[in-house]
């Protein structure tokens, strides 16, 4: 198994936060860890990327306004790299603009949230994504 691909045993799902925001990584964090994932967190794209590079991810959960490289960035290099170009990623964002989501559909993500995401919208679209049982 290469860096990046999703895990073929049943065990905890891995998820990597991207977020610049502290209590947007501890409320990730919280939340999905109660849930039962393993979550691990990075401070902007350049972190992020680094880390998948490194570690195995089922998840990315990706900021769109980061210091260094934001969150598009990320998903452009990520799809570019075919060790982790199907690690599957979300974004979240403040932005709620038809445009942002067109932007975040044509750099590779799977979902987009627009925050203040709720737990229960969170823990449905992590788990859609990661084959997670309810």
């Amino acid at each position: 198994m290469t860096a990046g691909t999703v895990p073929s045993s049943a065990g905890p799902r891995r998820i990597l936060v991207v977020d610049d925001a502290t209590t947007v990584r501890l409320y990730y964090r919280q939340t999905l860890e109660a849930a039962g994932f393993e979550v691990e967190e990075a401070l902007n794209g350049v972190e992020g990327l680094e880390k998948i590079l490194a570690g195995r991810f089922d998840l990315a959960l990706v900021d769109v306004n980061m210091p260094q490289m934001d969150g598009f960035s990320l998903l452009h290099a990520l799809r570019r790299t075919p060790e982790v170009g199907g690690l599957p990623a979300m974004i979240t964002s403040t932005e709620a603009a038809a445009s942002d989501r067109d932007a975040a559909r044509d750099a590779g993500a799977n979902f987009y949230l627009v925050k203040p995401v709720q737990p229960e919208d969170l823990l449905l679209h992590v788990r859609l994504l990661t084959g997670a049982a309810a």
